[in-house]
């Protein structure tokens, strides 16, 4: 019994420093977001947040990621559930060539989803690679609504990172998306897969700021009458 006791409170300790980092992630995630949007005629431009169908936003990926293998960070992704933006699921991005390009240093990364078969990419229960599974390219920066267009049509997924204050569209190829389940654990009191998070969850509180951002810079009602992404 005893031990079974020290089990327990083992679990209940792990599982709340898990909610604890993730809800501190949620508006590290929040003020990326935000921060990226509000920069003047260089930011991810409007048209394509408009036709994403989901958004991955990672905040401080960090140094050493070069190493093959190693774990490059944790974020989040969320994606369009009829007139609003679904629950977050945690997500780990791992692998790839990521290291090289941003030299080993701590950045910020920020992924577009454009069309169905990225999203159905993402919502899978286990990892996809950027590249490889999804197609990807540097997503475009500032307001240019014809460099907007054409990006959104030649990839299912767009990248972007801001180290030291630089933004920039940057190519994450190589790069593994994956649930963080642990982490889901932590904020939704079960373990699910992305899918599961993103089908039937209901957002949390600690999300609001993260969500009010999504929804105060893109409205599909907006985009009516734009040409859908398929």
């Amino acid at each position: 019994m005893k031990i079974l006791s020290v089990l327990f409170l083992s679990a209940l300790t792990a599982f709340a420093a898990e909610k604890k980092d993730a809800v501190e992630r949620l508006d590290q995630a929040a003020a990326v977001y935000r921060e990226i949007m509000n920069t003047p005629d260089k930011g991810i431009p409007q048209d394509l947040v408009d036709k994403a169908n989901c958004v991955v936003i990672v905040p401080g990926l960090k140094k050493g990621a070069f190493i093959v293998g190693a774990q490059f960070g944790k974020g989040f992704a969320t994606c369009r559930k009829d007139a609003a933006w679904s629950a977050p699921a945690a997500i780990r991005v791992e692998g790839g060539s990521l290291g090289f390009q941003i030299g080993g240093q701590e950045t910020d990364a920020v992924m577009l989803v454009m069309n169905k078969a990225g999203a159905d990419r993402l919502l899978g229960n286990t990892k996809f690679t950027l590249g490889a599974d999804a197609s990807v390219a540097a997503g475009p920066v500032g307001r240019d609504a014809k460099a907007a267009t054409d990006a959104g049509m030649k990839a299912e997924v767009l990248s972007y990172s801001r180290s030291r204050g630089a933004f920039a569209g940057i190519s994450l190829s190589g790069a593994t998306l994956r649930p963080d389940m642990d982490e889901n654990a932590g904020l939704y009191g079960k373990r699910l897969n992305t899918k599961e998070v993103i089908d039937t969850q209901k957002p949390p509180a600690a999300a609001s700021a993260l969500l009010s951002q999504l929804t105060g810079t893109s409205s599909r009602e907006e985009n009516a009458d734009r040409p859908k992404t398929k």
